[in-house]
């Protein structure tokens, strides 16, 4: 990384992860395969802070802890990228197994548990599904009906999300994504406040 520390991959350390690697990361991998409109890629960390806006627009309250467990869904890919679902199913459990511990090491990194309660995953998940159909329509191409068949309708829409959805420079994405990390990670009160 260029932090300088050494990730290993089969049995990754949360000594050796660093929001800043994370961050930088991020902000360097394209969603879609980089097949999206705009002088810029659509990059995971982008990606990350719609999930996370998307999760606090389903449920207003969330705490801070469960945001930055949101915000982090997608961790794993600084290391190991953005690879499409159908290929991550042909790769099948030997790739979910590296990205579960990936996660697991980051979460246990910022004082969190290894793994995700099901109610905040399930959130997470919804999400994500809406922020791929924005995603989907807004920038790679697909039609709405298309989009609605492979990720669902959206149930939350307003002017700050789809702020969200024009492409930034990769300094950009990387410098908003610590910015709320830090800002999420300061408002934590310590408390166990995963539940949505």
């Amino acid at each position: 990384m260029l932090s300088g520390r050494r990730l290993d991959l089969l049995d990754p350390s949360p000594l050796d992860v660093e929001i800043e690697d994370i961050a930088h990361g991020l902000a360097r991998v394209a969603r879609w395969n980089g097949q999206t409109h705009g002088p810029h890629v659509f990059s995971v960390a982008q990606h990350s802070l719609l999930v996370e806006a998307l999760a606090g627009a389903i449920t207003p309250d969330l705490p801070a802890e469960a945001r930055v467990v949101v915000l982090l869904h997608d961790a794993p890919e600084y290391v190991i990228g953005d690879i499409i679902s159908p290929f991550k199913a042909v790769l099948g459990d030997g790739y979910k197994g590296i990205e579960n511990r990936l996660l697991a090491a980051i979460h246990l990194r910022f004082g969190l548990p290894a793994a995700t309660p099901h109610p905040l995953a399930a959130l997470a998940k919804t999400a994500d599904k809406a922020a791929a159909y924005l995603e989907a329509t807004h920038l790679a191409g697909f039609a709405d009906a298309e989009a609605a068949r492979f990720f669902g309708r959206p149930t939350v829409m307003s002017p700050a999300i789809a702020a969200l959805l024009e492409p930034w420079t990769a300094g950009e994405a990387q410098q908003r994504f610590l910015d709320r990390f830090r800002a999420l990670d300061a408002a934590r009160d310590g408390a166990d406040a995963l539940a949505p």
